[in-house]
């Protein structure tokens, strides 16, 4: 994922008017391509997706899981110049997606799963982005590293190894075993 060259800023008109089937983020008013995602990439996602939505209905919890693409507005909708799409984004404020567009404001917990093409974006770019939005819990999955880092608020990341399981900051009883998805 790189940013594609342009003369200048690119605006969600941008993001609107992309071609069926292709999809790109926008970060500060720069475009970034978004490849197809690799097989690894979109099993653990879906397992990820499915794990978090099964603990949330089984705790009767009011948060959302979506899965990309999904449209994240991160500083809100009249912010033209940042379009997000993250891997997973889990919503507890049902009020930021009544548009029916996506998401009005910043998620509670986005999990981005890295591939080489994206890791300076994932690593550098959004995280920045995503604190300064005020993103609850963040966590970076590596499959080439095997490893998932976790930022969560007020406190300093967290490195796992595959071989662990990872905790949630916002639910603290759900820890998920990254290597069995």
């Amino acid at each position: 994922m790189s940013a594609l060259p342009n003369d200048g800023c690119y605006t969600i008109q941008t993001i609107l008017s992309l071609p069926d089937g292709e999809r790109a983020e926008l970060i500060d008013g720069c475009l970034y391509d978004m490849a197809a995602p690799s097989v690894i990439h979109q099993r653990i996602s879906m397992g990820l997706s499915r794990v978090i939505s099964n603990y949330i209905a089984d705790h009767h919890g009011s948060c959302s899981v979506y899965a990309a693409p999904f449209a994240v507005f991160l500083f809100g909708m009249d912010d033209e110049y940042n379009y997000f799409e993250p891997d997973i984004s889990v919503i507890c404020d049902p009020s930021k997606t009544e548009n029916g567009k996506g998401c009005d404001g910043p998620p509670d917990w986005i999990i981005e799963i890295v591939s080489p093409s994206t890791t300076p974006v994932d690593y550098v770019i959004k995280l920045r982005r995503y604190q300064q939005a005020g993103v609850r819990e963040y966590w970076i999955i590596d499959p080439q590293a095997e490893k998932t880092i976790v930022y969560v608020a007020d406190k300093d990341p967290v490195v796992y190894s595959f071989t662990q399981p990872v905790p949630s900051g916002i639910y603290p009883e759900l820890s998920i075993d990254v290597s069995k998805l």
